[in-house]
């Protein structure tokens, strides 16, 4: 059996651990939280490498894109640099695949009208595919980068002012900053949503992007609105149904009722090629999602 863990800086109660089989390779798949502990995280990542098959770095970006350039997290770089021997990914390189084909599928496949939507991006650099995909069928999006990731109100509603602001101002700095200051991490993911630029949310049809960005500043009147997005447990889709929210589309598959995150998914992927990251083209990605039958989940909560 192989194994892919993921090493998660956030919090240990979103841990989840399951055995599956795909194309007929049983596959042991588990995520580990450290809570936020750095260091922790670290003697993890160097324990872990050479004993498991994959290895996916959560909690996390590694690499995030404005356009075709792609930046480096400076914290992401310390802890994966102690892995000398097994693949470690992100999700990142899986992701400008997998959602835009979530996005395709909902289009073409689906009777869900997407296209002219209004949609609030919390965080387009870490899911710039998806973020190109919706304004590419014709979506009215705001940006949210600055917003959520940073506190300053500043909302972006042009993709190319987006990418200037990203490749030249945002990034350069963020990369740079220590991850906690701009993701929650640990036991601040546990934290009730506190509600904050709600007309955003409220001037929205669709909510897209990481979710805890996206439950960052939730309000509680989320009343038919459609939330896009990769993680959630039970008790995250439980409080959306609360809330009201009408649609749930996660782009990665759901084993035994919870998606796990693209950083997880792009390693098990790993272990299923035998293909170091570098080796790994887009299409590769494509190929075995077809092979996967793969489709995005739909769960009308309301």
């Amino acid at each position: 059996m192989k194994r892919v863990v993921s090493v998660s800086l956030g919090s240990s109660k979103r841990d989840h651990k399951v055995n599956v089989e795909l194309l007929g390779e049983k596959l042991s798949i588990e995520r580990i939280g450290v809570d936020g502990d750095f260091k922790r995280a670290q003697e993890m990542l160097k324990d872990l490498d050479g004993k498991v098959d994959a290895i996916g770095l959560g909690g996390i970006d590694l690499y995030l894109y404005a356009g075709k350039k792609r930046f480096v997290i400076r914290d992401a770089k310390k802890l994966v640099r102690v892995v000398k021997n097994t693949p470690v990914v992100d999700g990142s390189g899986l992701k400008n695949t997998l959602e835009r084909e979530a996005i395709r599928y909902l289009v073409e496949e689906t009777n869900l009208p997407v296209s002219e939507k209004s949609v609030l991006m919390v965080s387009a650099v870490d899911r710039f595919g998806m973020a190109e995909a919706l304004h590419e069928q014709g979506c009215r999006i705001t940006f949210g980068d600055a917003i959520f990731g940073l506190g300053i109100y500043l909302p972006v509603r042009s993709i190319a002012t987006f990418r200037f602001l990203a490749t030249y101002i945002f990034l350069p700095v963020v990369t740079r900053l220590p991850f906690k200051l701009i993701y929650p991490t640990g036991s601040s993911q546990e934290k009730e949503p506190r509600e904050k630029y709600t007309k955003f949310y409220r001037e929205s049809d669709i909510i897209a992007g990481d979710f805890l960005f996206i439950r960052k500043y939730m309000p509680r009147d989320m009343k038919g609105k459609w939330i896009l997005t990769n993680t959630t447990t039970k008790q995250d889709v439980e409080d959306l149904k609360e809330r009201g929210v009408e649609l749930l589309i996660t782009t990665t598959p759901v084993f035994n009722g919870r998606s796990f995150g693209t950083n997880v998914l792009e390693a098990t992927f790993l272990a299923l090629m035998n293909k170091r990251w570098e080796d790994v083209a887009p299409q590769d990605y494509l190929n075995l999602l077809k092979k996967l039958d793969y489709k995005p989940r739909i769960e009308k909560l309301n």
